[in-house]
C-alpha cells in the first residue's frame, strides 16, 4: 500500500511537472524582456501543423526585426520591445485563449497590437479587440471591409486586403491578353482554400467576372488541400485559360502536383498572396517550374535592413529561425516587413504621445497616419523591400500594389513592375459590407473628416 501511494505522488509530482512544461512551451517570453518601461508584443504564433512554414517564417522575421531594433537601436526611442509567443497551430479556439492571455500585457509593459496572421483568429477577435481598444493587424489578409476604418477603428488590413489582391490578379491577366477588354470570353478558374480566407473573395470575383465579361469557375478544396484529384479533374474538362491559386499551405505544393498530372501548364497558374513562397514550390518540384505568383515584397537579402539583421541578430547567434538557410525568404522576409509596419506606427504614435511605453489605443493612432514614403523607406533600409504606405482614419489597407514573380526551378524572378488593384472601383463595395456590419453592430461610424491630424 505504502508503495502504491508513493507511485501514485510520484505520477501526480510528473504530471504537474509536464503541464509547467507545457505552459512553458506555450507561452515563451523574449529573453531578458518583460518589464514594465518597455513595448510589449503578443504574438499569437503558429510553428505546428499544416501551416507551420508560413508561421514560423513570419514570426521568424517579425522577432528578429524586433530584435534588431532592440540590439542596434536600444528599442525605440530609448523603449525597449518585449514580446511572448503563444502557440495557436492556427487553430481558431487556441488563438482566442492566446488573445485572452496575452492582452493585457506583460510584466507591466503595455500590449501594442496583435498581429495573428490568421483570417479564422482575426475574425474571432476583431470585436474583442474592438472593445479592449487593442489594434489588430491583418497584414495581406483579413476582412476587407475593415479597410473601412470609419466602422473598423482597430483593424488595420495592412498592404493589401482580399479584394484588392484579385482585383490586381485581373488586372494582370488582362495585361497578358491585350487589355482588359481582351478578358471578355476568357476562361478563368479560382481554386481556394475551404476556410473563410479562402471564400472571402468570392462575391468579387463574381462581380469582376460580370464586369469584364470572362467565364468564372470558383472551386473549392477542404482543408488543408491534401486531396485535389477531382477539382483537377473538373478544371481539365473545363480548360481555362488561366488558374487563380488562392491556396495556404500544403495545399499549394499539392495544386501544382495535381496540375501536372492533369497537364495543365504551371505558366498559367497565378497563385495569391498565400501561395507564393519558397515552401509553396519547393516540395513540388519540377511541377512548380514556371509557376506565377504576386507579392508585396521579394525574397532575397539585399537589402540594407535585412543586412543589418543578419549583422546585429543572426551572426550573433540570436536568430530566430530553426534553419538559417530560410533568411531572406518570402515568409521570412514578410515578417520583416510586419515588423517594419509595427515599429514605425509605434514611432509615429510616440511622435504625438511621448517617448514611453504606449496603449493600444495610441498605437491605433500611429497606424492611422503611418506614411512610409521612398524617403523614409531608404532610411530604414527597406526601399523595394516594402511598397510606399500611407493610412488614414478612412484607408486601413494604404497600398494594394502588388508585383507578379515566376518560379524557374531555383527561385523567384519578379517579371513585372507594380500592377495596381482598381482601388476606387473596390471602394463603393466595401463601404457598403462596411456599413452593413456596422449596422448589424449597432455602430456608429466615425467622422473621419473630424479626426485629429498628425
Amino acid at each position: 500500500m505504502t508503495g502504491q501511494i508513493s507511485t501514485r505522488r510520484a505520477s501526480l509530482r510528473n504530471l504537474l511537472a509536464a503541464a509547467t512544461i507545457g505552459i512553458a512551451l506555450a507561452v515563451s517570453a523574449a529573453p531578458g524582456a518583460q518589464a514594465a518601461g518597455e513595448q510589449y508584443f503578443p504574438l499569437q504564433s503558429y510553428r505546428v501543423g499544416p501551416y507551420a512554414a508560413g508561421g514560423s517564417g513570419f514570426f521568424g522575421g517579425f522577432i528578429d526585426y524586433l530584435q534588431l531594433i532592440n540590439a542596434r537601436d536600444g528599442g525605440v526611442n530609448g523603449v525597449k520591445l518585449s514580446w511572448s509567443e503563444c502557440e495557436t497551430e492556427y487553430v481558431v479556439e487556441k488563438g482566442v485563449e492566446c488573445y485572452e492571455r496575452l492582452k493585457h500585457g506583460l510584466n507591466g509593459a503595455p500590449a501594442a497590437a496583435t498581429n495573428p496572421l490568421s483570417v479564422g483568429i482575426a475574425y474571432a477577435t476583431l470585436d474583442r479587440s474592438t472593445a479592449d481598444k487593442l489594434p489588430l493587424i491583418t497584414i495581406n489578409h483579413g476582412r476587407t471591409d475593415s479597410t473601412d476604418g470609419a466602422v473598423f477603428p482597430y483593424v488595420f488590413p495592412l498592404q493589401l486586403n482580399p479584394y484588392s489582391e484579385v482585383s490586381a490578379i485581373v488586372n494582370y491577366i488582362g495585361q497578358q491578353s491585350g487589355g482588359l477588354a481582351a478578358l471578355k470570353g476568357k476562361k478563368i478558374v479560382v481554386l481556394y482554400h475551404g476556410s473563410p480566407y479562402g471564400r472571402e473573395t468570392i462575391p468579387v470575383l463574381d462581380i469582376l467576372a460580370k464586369q469584364y465579361g470572362f467565364s468564372l469557375t470558383q472551386i473549392e478544396v477542404p482543408h488543408p488541400g491534401n486531396e485535389q484529384g477531382s477539382q483537377w479533374l473538373t478544371i481539365r474538362r473545363i480548360n481555362p485559360d488561366w488558374v487563380i491559386l488562392r491556396g495556404w499551405g500544403v495545399m499549394n505544393p499539392v495544386a501544382l502536383k495535381s496540375a501536372q498530372k492533369v497537364g495543365y501548364p504551371a505558366n498559367h497558374i497565378i497563385g495569391n498572396i498565400w501561395s507564393n513562397s519558397e515552401e509553396d514550390v519547393r516540395p513540388a518540384g519540377d511541377a512548380a517550374k514556371g509557376f506565377l505568383s504576386i507579392t508585396t515584397h521579394p525574397s532575397g537579402a539585399d537589402y540594407p535592413v535585412l543586412q543589418a539583421i543578419d549583422q546585429y541578430v543572426i551572426k550573433p547567434g540570436n536568430g530566430n529561425l530553426k534553419d538559417a538557410a530560410r533568411f531572406g525568404t518570402v515568409y521570412y522576409n514578410l515578417g520583416v516587413v510586419n515588423g517594419i509596419l509595427n515599429v514605425e506606427a509605434l514611432r509615429v504614435a510616440q511622435a504625438r504621445f511621448g517617448n514611453k511605453p504606449l496603449t493600444g489605443e495610441e498605437v491605433r493612432w500611429g497606424f492611422e497616419h503611418l506614411n512610409l514614403d521612398d524617403a523614409r523607406l531608404k532610411q530604414l533600409g527597406a526601399y523595394g523591400l516594402v511598397q510606399p504606405l500611407k493610412l488614414s482614419c478612412a484607408d486601413h489597407e494604404g497600398g494594394g500594389a502588388v508585383r507578379f514573380q515566376q518560379w524557374d526551378g531555383t527561385r523567384w524572378k519578379v517579371v513585372s513592375g507594380w500592377v495596381q488593384a482598381d482601388r476606387a472601383a473596390l471602394r463603393p463595395i466595401i463601404e457598403k459590407s462596411a456599413n452593413a456590419y456596422a449596422k448589424e453592430k449597432g455602430i456608429t461610424p466615425r467622422d473621419c473628416s473630424k479626426e485629429t491630424g498628425a
